[in-house]
């Protein structure tokens, strides 16, 4: 393990003052607001207390394998460090005005010490290993998150819908490629009606019609589904059919209007 570490590249001082120059950034650390880290193969984030100012930090494509030393980057925002090797989210709580954070593609088993971030809005978490809703229960408590990608883990229990209706702000879900999108009857119409406030879901939009059939299926079965699809298309006929009317009218009175110029010119 040593000798691994010993061979990694390492994010010393020199390594960020010399990435500094070469991609022309303020040679002063604490005026750079973004970092471009990724591809560099190192293990360890660390050196990086000088970079108090920054507001992106772009550390994906490596082989970390902890997130730590982020204590003095107050200012952060955006967190990228999809494609790593970390097993646990931590070391965070100083992380007060971070937005996004992404941590896709690693191997994550739980979701934990995320919540004391009041502005997370955020989390991207795909491809990791979250398995059971005990592994997902934290998000209850994550009241600011709107984005939610928890995509191709491992997820089966239909009770992790429990967790995901004690989020207010949800409205963007992901949950491609989860065994639980088997194991839920009638998915995504169920989904619809319990998480009241997603608008987006499985990469694709929640409609209001859509929205509204799942509603009555929820209450009268297909039949109701049914009828309040032939509301919605009924209504929509009838407005296609005024806005038609509409433009007929407009197109008429511009012909008037020019044979009225025309009989004026011929007098």
């Amino acid at each position: 393990k040593e000798d691994e570490n010993h061979q990694s590249p390492q994010m010393t001082k020199k390594f960020l003052r010399d990435h500094c120059k070469k991609h022309k950034l303020y040679l002063a650390p604490r005026l750079n607001d973004t970092l471009y880290l990724h591809f560099k193969g190192f293990s360890t984030i660390e050196n990086l207390e000088e970079y108090t100012g920054l507001k992106c930090l772009w550390l994906e494509n490596n082989r970390i394998k902890c997130i730590e030393n982020l204590d003095r980057q107050t200012e952060l925002r955006c967190l990228f460090l999809q494609e790593n090797c970390i097993h646990k989210l931590e070391n965070l709580s100083s992380l007060k005005s971070l937005h996004i954070l992404n941590v896709s593609n690693n191997y994550i088993r739980t979701i934990e010490h995320i919540s004391c971030l009041p502005d997370l809005n955020t989390l991207q978490i795909a491809h990791n290993k979250l398995k059971t809703v005990d592994d997902i229960q934290h998000l209850s408590q994550c009241l600011a998150i709107s984005v939610l990608d928890l995509s191709y883990n491992l997820l089966c229990d239909p009770g992790v819908l429990t967790v995901l209706q004690a989020m207010p702000n949800l409205k963007v879900l992901n949950l491609i490629g989860n065994e639980v999108v088997k194991n839920i009857p009638n998915y995504r119409k169920t989904v619809i009606v319990r998480l009241k406030s997603v608008t987006f879901l499985d990469e694709r939009p929640v409609f209001d019609i859509e929205r509204a059939c799942a509603e009555a299926w929820a209450v009268n079965g297909y039949a109701g589904e049914q009828k309040e699809r032939e509301k919605w298309e009924s209504q929509e006929r009838r407005t296609t059919e005024s806005a038609l009317a509409g433009v007929v009218m407009i197109c008429q009175k511009a012909q008037d209007r020019r044979q009225l110029l025309k009989q004026e010119k011929g007098q």
